[in-house]
């Protein structure tokens, strides 16, 4: 163990090339499904928190319950709609990276929505009388509250990128986890562990605990930032 351990840092240490492949990819693969994501989780959330209409409260439960949505479901839901069989079949986005967007894009959504409608709502509450009296619009109320809790929303992203980095179940059944086209970190180091090849996988496991350390501090941060700068808001 100690020297496969040593070789990990080895990897690590003169950026390997087949490492530094995988680590881009799962970088650019969550990034982009969180931005993706977040392109319609955060109207949405604020349309929740802003707006009563109808089926409101079903929509809720429903976003609340999707949080923890198994990521193994979401995989066999989005390779049955890009199939060859399916209704997305002819874009040909089976085991793409593409692929892996959508399914990781389609788990992080319900958590970007919920914590965005959590925020909006704590915030109206100091803030939605006055808004009334000035007389704004829906949509100039809802970017007024998205922009007030700025600090919480950015908290939520890193939330779901590190829901999104760490995920293994869909991106290996909608990506293949092809070398040099779909693979990623979670699903190598699955892949290298059966093998009982431990210098790669562990390399990818110390990147992916400190992946997870560097977003963890973030919110932190984020969390200090925003308590700070609460009572000069108020």
């Amino acid at each position: 163990m100690a020297d496969e351990f040593l070789q990990a840092l080895g990897l690590i240490g003169r950026l390997d090339a087949d490492l530094a492949d995988i680590v881009g990819r799962s970088l650019a693969v969550s990034l982009s499904a969180v931005a993706a994501a977040a392109l319609l989780a955060l109207p949405f959330g604020a349309l929740l928190a802003t707006h009563v209409f109808p089926g409101r409260a079903v929509l809720v439960v429903l976003v609340n319950t999707l949080m923890g949505l198994p990521p193994v479901v979401v995989g066999l839901a989005v390779y049955l709609m890009l199939s060859a069989s399916g209704p997305m079949g002819p874009l040909q986005l089976l085991y793409t990276p593409a692929a892996m967007i959508i399914a990781q894009a389609i788990l992080v959504f319900p958590i970007l929505a919920a914590l965005t409608r959590e925020a909006l709502v704590a915030i109206e509450e100091d803030l939605g009388e006055q808004l009334s009296v000035f007389g704004v619009t829906p949509f100039e109320r809802a970017g007024t509250l998205l922009w007030e809790t700025r600090a919480a929303l950015a908290t939520a992203l890193l939330a779901g990128f590190g829901r999104a980095i760490a995920e293994v179940g869909a991106v290996l059944i909608v990506g293949g986890n092809i070398a040099h086209v779909t693979r990623t970190m979670t699903t190598t180091i699955a892949l290298e562990t059966s093998k009982g090849e431990l210098a790669l996988a562990l390399a990818l496991g110390v990147i992916l605990i400190l992946v997870a350390g560097l977003v963890n501090a973030a919110v932190a941060l984020l969390k200090s930032w925003n308590d700070l700068a609460q009572p000069a808001r108020v």
